[in-house]
């Protein structure tokens, strides 16, 4: 089928780039005749034109995007609360429940003759891209995580882009943590793999890092901040994944909406207080939570959402669906849907960086 309207949406949390991905999209797929229409919210562009005065699409021109490759966010605004394949509705009785949408999404897709998507998201939006397929609408999936935590690409963006200001907030961290002799516990997203808090952690030189990956015993973590007190080091920077847990018990979870995924945190301050009443020692904890999401995308960031966006547009062209653009250096290769919705790229046990850490006297808390 010829492509003459493609949809591009982007769902799940923001991360830096993605705007830049846009940007490539339209431009390279200017080149080709198409035209480019970006989906409000996720689909809800869609699903609820009604909430939008100006429309549910927004129709993308290189004057559009000119000059938005530096910018954070998205123009087009995301949502985690719009699954089309699990979409909340408020009931009769008052109660949020969710319903399969996807075939209502479908019609309107035909509606507005759009012949193919561009979905840019994590293992969620990917997911639901994937089911999309399944039921015959062109698709091309771009990895978008700032959790590194999507299989068969070795990076996605806005994960460089995390690191780099995660790794510069602990920096500072140092002098207050020296100053004032204090326990510094500093908790960092990732959901349940441990790439942003190992990257960053072993960057800012940090003392003790807690990933999901390793359960940790809290003794050994107090222990360990008690042998640098024996050795005249008096404070430690502790960096926490939202998604660790101790070797006795789970996750800590704030709490989950109807059709979300459960939110991770409260680990850094239970992990602060635990070491505060074991050393004694004053302890402060700092979560940086979406400070990590927000901001300008580093260089990498912006030239791996740049190919990313254009290698959708080359897949398209190609004839491909169903498909995930993915990092295989030097080259951005393609991978079926089926083969990373529903999977987690954690952090092995076995890593050079973990190695690293431990050679250069982290504690992982094991």
């Amino acid at each position: 089928m010829e492509i003459k309207r493609i949809g591009i949406n982007t769902g799940g949390g923001d991360a830096p780039g993605l705007n830049a991905v846009i940007r490539a999209i339209v431009l390279a797929a200017v080149q080709r005749g198409w035209q480019c229409f970006g989906i409000r919210d996720g689909y809800n562009g869609l699903l609820m034109p009604e909430k939008y005065p100006e429309g549910g699409l927004l129709p993308l021109t290189p004057d559009t995007v000119r000059g938005i490759t530096h910018l954070g966010g998205t123009i087009l605004g995301t949502t985690n609360r719009g699954n089309p394949l699990a979409y909340p509705v408020l009931g009769d009785d008052g109660q949020y429940h969710v319903i399969d949408r996807s075939d209502e999404l479908l019609a309107a897709f035909a509606a507005q003759q759009l012949d193919a998507l561009v979905a840019i998201g994590g293992d969620g939006s990917l997911s639901i891209a994937g089911a999309l397929a399944d039921k015959g609408l062109r698709v091309v999936g771009v990895p978008k995580t700032i959790d590194n935590d999507l299989e068969h690409t070795v990076a996605t963006f806005g994960f460089d882009t995390a690191v780099y200001f995660a790794t510069e907030c602990i920096d500072r961290l140092h002098t207050t943590a020296a100053s004032h002799q204090r326990i510094m516990v500093v908790e960092v997203m990732g959901r349940y793999a441990g790439w942003i808090a190992l990257n960053s952690g072993v960057a800012s030189t940090a003392d003790v890092i807690l990933l999901p990956e390793i359960a940790y015993d809290i003794n050994k973590v107090a222990a360990k901040i008690q042998e640098r007190e024996a050795h005249g080091r008096s404070f430690s920077i502790v960096v926490v994944a939202e998604g660790a847990r101790p070797v006795d018990g789970d996750v800590s979870i704030i709490g989950q909406s109807v059709g979300q995924a459960e939110r991770l945190g409260g680990v850094g301050h239970k992990i602060g207080a635990a070491l505060e009443a074991l050393t004694g020692k004053e302890t402060r904890v700092v979560v940086l939570g979406h400070l990590l999401r927000g901001g300008t995308p580093t260089a990498y960031d912006r030239l791996l959402s740049l190919r990313f966006g254009a290698a959708a547009v080359r897949a398209l062209a190609e004839g491909q669906t169903g498909i995930m653009v993915a990092l295989d250096p030097p080259t951005v290769n393609y991978v079926p849907l089926k083969d990373v919705s529903g999977r987690m790229k954690r952090v092995p046990l076995d890593c050079d960086t973990i190695l690293t850490g431990r050679d250069l006297g982290v504690s992982f808390g094991d």
